[in-house]
């Protein structure tokens, strides 16, 4: 499974263009990715931030994500709203949270090129303290 918490800072004047580009990205990823649990944008507390939380079934999932037609006819639209992005693999608490824990997954070398690229750019980062805290429940 992959989680991540998408940190978002647009552009100043650019917020409505910004929850446009969110709202079509929400409508076609839940219409069309197989492996998607969790798709959902927040505004935060301060003038031009936003949160995105992604949850897949497992790396692969998020790597169609990013390579998906959707996502690829956004991500220029995206690039010109905001001004900075940071991405930030988290891991669910078992029993206070229903979505599994996150594990980094190996694609393999068969991949096209774009995949390669961006399981590359987003490997998923398993923070070593968080293993002797999990408790996996069936």
């Amino acid at each position: 499974m992959a989680t991540i918490l998408a940190h978002i800072t647009v552009i100043a004047g650019c917020e409505e263009r910004f929850e446009a580009i969110a709202e079509d990205l929400f409508r076609a990823s839940h219409a069309h990715e197989q492996g998607l649990l969790r798709y959902e944008y927040w505004r935060g507390a301060d003038p031009q931030t936003y949160y995105t939380l992604l949850s897949f079934t497992d790396f692969s999932a998020f790597i169609a994500h990013q390579t998906s037609e959707h996502h690829e006819t956004a991500s220029p639209l995206i690039g010109a709203v905001v001004a900075d992005l940071r991405l930030e693999w988290v891991d669910p608490i078992q029993g206070a949270s229903e979505l599994p824990s996150t594990h980094a997954q190996d694609l393999g070398a068969s991949l096209d090129k774009l995949t390669q690229v961006y399981a590359k750019r987003f490997q998923a980062e398993i923070a070593p303290w968080w293993l002797p805290l999990r408790r996996e429940i069936s």
